[in-house]
């Protein structure tokens, strides 16, 4: 099938009269949905690349320890992994719109705010409590919303594609940001996030529409005979509703190894390298702005590995996947610490190749598999995964600048972090004896009890 509108059910009907249709010249809506939650992601990015390159002039400026302004971005993991189910349960009940536009002013004000702070706990409020929050609505259970309702072909592809407009936001913004804070102090950088998260609400308002149904189409790929309807919103409180999903899921054997994996990844990528990356090359004599050029090469290679994973994902299990992806990130790990100098080489290069591509590959798949374990509950039982990656992500951002200042070094969390990885494979593997279903979401009222074989 092309890009175009080609759903069929345009010529059935339905109780109330006729299907709508759209000219099947015009590219279907799906994909402008899909290329403003790619900017949206994007301009929540600006501030995912902003602690690396912030870190180091802070406790130059204020002389505030690592482990205290590592505790702030520990609190914003935190936030930004807790917020994503209540998000997801928000925007089955407000839309996908409202919950966005909002959740990006949160993130431009928190992103803001900092250049007046004189106090540690204001940091704390801004980075970790404000801007959390407002990230958090736009992780990755936006993206499995997203992708639920308006894609049934190439689901895979276009998640991955999501998934990548975070690092592509890395890329776009962390040399930039670190050359702001180089030669202009590091507000000039704060700025520029806070400007950066604010310009992309009226796209927001204008395209980003909350389901197919709104417009008169079926999703992407539907099959032909689809009524152009939406299921009925949930009526209950949307924070009872998470929390009521994760009871079911939690009661699944399958929810529990991809929370522990997922933590595994949070701690591994945005927790650990995402983090202290930067600190660790400059304590070895690398200038700041080379080791943001290193992370920013992370995220180009992460658009390719991140998109290639979504591909894969249509076609190879995804346990395997995932099995793979953590094993050649432990191996990585246990070779950094032996790679940092005070310049660039080749094998620090080949060390930001081989981890780019695997950053968060491992995103396409586990949201694979929320959604055939837990049907049309997929995107809150994941947004709950996701908060296990985020509190793996905080106790990796907390626990790093603990280990650099009581060690002098960031060595024995690279190691640890390795370790982690491998373990994290082998819950992958576990979670094949799990027998997951492949068919198709179904409509439930939790997700836990979509597929009785995952328990």
């Amino acid at each position: 099938m092309s890009l175009t509108d080609r759903h069929s059910a345009a010529d059935e009907t339905v109780p109330g009269g006729p299907l709508p249709s759209t000219p099947r010249h015009r590219l279907h809506p799906a994909w402008w949905v899909a290329g403003v939650t790619f900017l949206t992601i994007i301009g929540a990015a600006g501030f995912r690349s902003t602690p690396g390159v912030l870190m180091t002039p802070l406790h130059d400026e204020f002389g505030w320890p690592m482990g205290v302004i590592g505790g702030a971005v520990s609190v914003n993991l935190v936030l930004f992994g807790l917020a994503a189910p209540f998000s997801a349960a928000l925007m089955e009940r407000l839309g996908i719109q409202r919950v966005i536009a909002v959740a990006l002013v949160l993130v431009s004000v928190g992103s803001l705010l900092p250049i007046w702070m004189t106090q540690s706990w204001q940091l704390v409020l801004c980075w970790g409590i404000v801007v959390g929050m407002g990230t958090g609505a736009m992780s990755m259970g936006l993206v499995a919303t997203v992708t639920g309702r308006w894609f049934v072909e190439r689901r895979g592809l276009v998640t991955g594609i999501l998934t990548a407009a975070g690092a592509t936001g890395q890329l776009v913004f962390l040399p930039f940001l670190a050359w702001l804070a180089a030669h202009h102090g590091w507000r000039s950088a704060a700025v520029a996030t806070s400007a950066a998260a604010l310009s992309v609400v009226p796209l927001v308002l204008w395209k980003l529409h909350d389901h197919p149904s709104v417009l008169g189409v079926t999703a992407y790929g539907a099959p032909a005979g689809t009524p152009v309807t939406r299921p009925p919103r949930p009526t209950g409180h949307p924070a009872r509703l998470a929390v009521d999903t994760l009871r079911h899921a939690a009661r699944t054997r399958v929810f529990w190894l991809l929370a522990g994996s997922f933590a595994v990844c949070g701690a591994s990528t945005n927790g650990l390298v995402g983090t202290h990356f930067i600190p660790a090359a400059h304590d070895h004599g690398m200038p700041t702005t080379t080791a943001a050029g290193l992370l920013a090469l992370v995220g180009v290679f992460d658009v390719v590995g991140t998109i290639f994973s979504g591909w894969l994902t249509d076609r190879v299990d995804p346990r395997v996947l995932l099995a793979a992806y953590y094993t050649f990130r432990g191996g990585s790990l246990f070779l950094l610490p032996s790679l940092f100098s005070d310049s660039m080489h080749v094998n620090m290069l080949a060390f930001v190749l081989f981890y780019g591509l695997d950053w968060v590959a491992t995103v396409p798949p586990t949201i694979a598999l929320c959604r055939s374990a837990y049907g049309e509950r997929a995107p809150i039982v994941f947004g709950w995964v996701f908060a296990s990656h985020q509190l793996g992500a905080a106790g990796a951002a907390l626990g790093a600048g603990l280990v650099r200042d009581h060690l002098g070094a960031y060595t024995l969390a690279w190691y640890a972090a390795g370790a982690l990885c491998l373990a994290a494979a082998a819950m992958c593997v576990a979670i094949t004896t799990a027998r997951l279903s492949d068919a198709s979401p179904r409509s439930t009222g939790s997700g836990a009890e979509a597929h009785p074989a995952a328990q």
